[in-house]
């Protein structure tokens, strides 16, 4: 499938919280009531963070998290459920690869669920490494 016409990336773009929530709760199946602050915590938080806009609506999503050194930790690659498998997340990544990068970081971590294997490693040129993961709270 071909890329919407019209698709922009934007790189540190003007996050508007509610637009982000939106997508972020559609793209994860969840509950989209609940509004996000999400430009403080990227303000905060990210090393960069990149949209995908098609006539100027939000219909991708992804950033940056990094440690102020050489590792940085790609988050939250989200594609709108009808603009999926189209190539904006694979588009997403790969810019944001190159952002982080271009920042001087060595490294770029990502954790995924296995299903995901094929997009991060085969797509996205990510090679699979064990991981740990520690829950929380419930």
């Amino acid at each position: 499938m071909s890329i919407p016409w019209g698709l922009k990336l934007r790189v540190r773009f003007a996050v508007n919280d509610a637009h982000l929530s939106d997508l972020h709760a559609r793209a994860f199946g969840r509950d989209g009531s609940h509004v996000t602050p999400w430009a403080e915590r990227l303000e905060r938080h990210s090393l960069t963070w990149i949209g995908a806009f098609a006539d100027e609506k939000l219909v991708g999503f992804v950033h940056a998290c990094w440690d102020g050194g050489t590792h940085a930790f790609l988050l939250d690659t989200i594609v709108a459920p009808e603009q999926q498998r189209r190539g904006i997340g694979r588009r997403l990544v790969r810019s944001l690869v190159n952002e982080v990068r271009a920042a001087g970081c060595e490294w770029l971590h990502v954790d995924y669920e296995p299903h995901l294997n094929a997009f991060y490693r085969d797509s996205c040129g990510f090679r699979r490494t064990d991981a740990g993961l520690l829950r929380l709270s419930k």
